[in-house]
């Protein structure tokens, strides 16, 4: 549009110059076809967009959105349209409490109450589209902000309303994915309605206040240390079996032994031991006495 209007500017210059002093007539034709040449490469350039992969274009003509889009190639249109382009591909909206992880720099993690009054930092990731066929409707009542006008306030609004159905550990444990489902549910009706597709909502961090965290850990601790102990006691009760058991074994072998050892059995081990020694290369014994228990004396010396 610039191009032919500039063409236009110079075209009327020529036909100025042709109107002045006849010295300057010589050089009205070529100031025309300059401005002429200008016009047409104004007209080829308006008339002829380029639409990549993953975009649409919207049209305006005089502020005025037109309902019909334009998909990704090469098209041939009235070069007094504005043609606004837009990504309809997956973009990612990032609220994090990690400075410059986030499309804001700083700190940008939601701060929510929960169900018993204490305050927790959510880090969120919105994964969201544009819906083509909306994109004019978009344009039209929202604009191409629609990120700051919509995807922000709406998603931090549904995570402040949302959290005070959860106490802050149920949050931060076992209520994670139902709270997760619950927002995405309440953010995705409201997405649709304005036009764009909510198509995933991550919560990557809870993070629960100072003395939660350290009530929590001192929790997890005593339930270790119980751990531990009911491991103790299991084992020293195992222990107290076995030695029971192991004395009952020798009390029995005690009683049998004694119920079978007579003296008959007596003297015959008596006899055994006495062939043993005598059967020594190493020493001489001398057997006194003629009772059940004999005297020996070491004769070595």
């Amino acid at each position: 549009m610039a191009l032919i209007i500039i063409g236009f500017i110079i075209f009327i210059v020529g036909l100025a110059i042709a109107r002045s002093q006849e010295n300057f007539h010589r050089f009205a034709s070529p100031v025309r076809i300059i401005g002429v040449i200008f016009i047409l490469i104004g007209i080829l350039t308006s008339c002829i967009i380029q639409i990549e992969a993953g975009e649409i274009g919207v049209k305006k003509l005089f502020g005025k959105v037109q309902n019909d889009v334009l998909s990704s190639g090469l098209h041939f249109i009235n070069p007094l349209l504005e043609v606004e382009k837009m990504d309809v591909k997956t973009q990612n909206y990032t609220m994090s409490g990690v400075r410059d992880e986030g499309q804001k720099s700083g700190d940008d993690a939601i701060r929510a109450l929960t169900a018993d009054g204490l305050e927790v930092v959510i880090d969120l990731t919105v994964l969201y589209r544009v819906l083509p066929t909306e994109a004019p409707r978009l344009v039209r009542e929202t604009g191409l902000d629609f990120t700051d006008k919509i995807v922000r306030p709406l998603t931090r609004t549904k995570i402040r309303d949302n959290a005070v159905y959860y106490e802050a550990v149920s949050l931060y444990s076992s209520k994670r994915d139902e709270f997760q489902t619950r927002i995405f549910k309440s953010i995705e009706t409201d997405f649709k309605n304005r036009g764009l597709v909510l198509e995933q909502l991550l919560v990557r961090n809870i993070t629960l206040p100072a003395m939660v965290k350290t009530a929590i850990e001192q929790k997890i601790t005593a339930e270790q240390d119980a751990q531990k102990m009911q491991f103790v006691l299991q084992k020293e009760k195992q222990e107290a079996e076995r030695k029971r058991v192991e004395a009952q074994g020798i009390s029995d072998y005690q009683h049998i032994i004694s119920e079978s050892l007579t003296d008959r059995q007596l003297q015959y081990e008596q006899i055994k031991a006495m062939k043993e020694l005598a059967g020594s290369s190493n020493a001489k014994m001398v057997i006194m006495g003629k009772g059940n228990t004999p005297v020996i004396l070491d004769a070595k010396q």
